[in-house]
C-alpha cells in the first residue's frame, strides 16, 4: 500500500511537471481579433482599411512581401518607434505590438 502510494504520488508530480512545462513554452498566440480594432482606430487612417496602403499617402502594402518579409522584431521596432512618415505608438504595450505584428501577418497575400 505505501509502495502504491509514492508510485501515485510521483506520477502526479511528472504529470504536474509536463504539464507545466507545455504550458510555459508554447508561445502566447496573437490576438489577432483585438489587433484588428487597434488597426481599425491607429491605423487604418493611413493603410487603409484593408491594409494595402493609399496611393495619395504613400503608405505601404501591409500584404506586400517586401513588409511581410520582415522579422517580428523590425515590425515590432517599427510600430514602436516609427519610422519615416509614421509615427511611433509607444503608448502600445508590448502584448499589442505583439498582436498587431500577428495581425499584419494575417494580410499576407
Amino acid at each position: 500500500m505505501k509502495m502504491n502510494m509514492k508510485n501515485l504520488g510521483m506520477a502526479t508530480l511528472a504529470t504536474a511537471m509536463l504539464a507545466g512545462t507545455c504550458l510555459l513554452s508554447s508561445p502566447a498566440k496573437a490576438d489577432v481579433a483585438a489587433a484588428e480594432a487597434t488597426f481599425k482606430t491607429k491605423c487604418a487612417g493611413c493603410h487603409g482599411a484593408d491594409g494595402k496602403g493609399k496611393e495619395a499617402m504613400k503608405t505601404r502594402d501591409l500584404s506586400s512581401a517586401d513588409v511581410q518579409k520582415q522579422s517580428d522584431a523590425d515590425l515590432s521596432g517599427i510600430i514602436t518607434n516609427g519610422k519615416g512618415k509614421m509615427p511611433p505608438y509607444k503608448t502600445m504595450t508590448p502584448d499589442q505590438v505583439k498582436d498587431m505584428v500577428g495581425f499584419i501577418r494575417s494580410l499576407k497575400k
